[in-house]
């Protein structure tokens, strides 16, 4: 199983806007897509003074999986995110194998 995550510090101002878009708009979309099984959002306890930060958690089966997905549907929802957010957030993506 691998596990894919996506760290995002956004504006405090936005944060609110950002969270109920990913609920009710990003999240829902990229599942919509089939590669993942299923997806989790987390709030960072551990903040940098003055961010907000969470993470979304997406599993999948497979590494090939997860690139294609990467290669055939991230990037439209990538541009989605920009066109309602650019500027006032930063990401990071891992991925991680699930061991245990």
């Amino acid at each position: 199983m691998i596990l894919y995550n996506v760290t995002t510090s956004l504006d405090p101002e936005i944060a609110e806007q950002w969270l109920e878009y990913m609920r009710e708009t990003h999240m829902p979309e990229v599942m919509a897509t089939g590669f993942f099984l299923k997806s989790q959002l987390c709030r960072m306890l551990s903040e940098e003074e003055g961010g907000v930060t969470y993470a979304s958690q997406y599993y999948c089966v497979s590494l090939e999986q997860l690139q294609e997905y990467q290669q055939v549907a991230a990037p439209a929802l990538v541009a989605e995110m920009d066109k309602h957010f650019g500027g006032r957030y930063a990401s990071f993506r891992t991925m991680l194998e699930v061991v245990g």
